[in-house]
């Protein structure tokens, strides 16, 4: 069975999670308020969603997982979600 990449954003974040159902457990999480960046440069929210899609891939990987279930969380497949989501398949996670 595929873990679930569960979404949630808000109005200045972006949070990814990989979740097991069949566990009840939460398997890799990623978020833009992870890390630092370098002081002064501003990224877009949309470019910091792109990175939290290829951090969460990364932490996927690491973990042998291939293959997620995307779960948007009730968003519309636009803007932040869709960038997070084309980071994960950039990564090399399978959606």
């Amino acid at each position: 069975m595929r873990p679930r990449l569960s979404v949630f954003r808000s109005n200045a974040h972006v949070v990814a999670q990989l979740i097991d159902d069949a566990a009840h457990r939460t398997i890799a999480q990623a978020s833009d308020m992870t890390g630092k960046s370098a002081k002064g440069k501003k990224e877009s929210r949309s470019i910091r969603a792109g990175k939290v899609g290829e951090k969460i891939a990364a932490l996927a990987h690491a973990k042998g997982i291939q293959a997620a279930v995307f779960d948007r969380g009730g968003y519309r497949y636009h803007g932040l979600v869709k960038m997070l989501c084309e980071g994960a398949r950039k990564g090399g996670l399978t959606i």
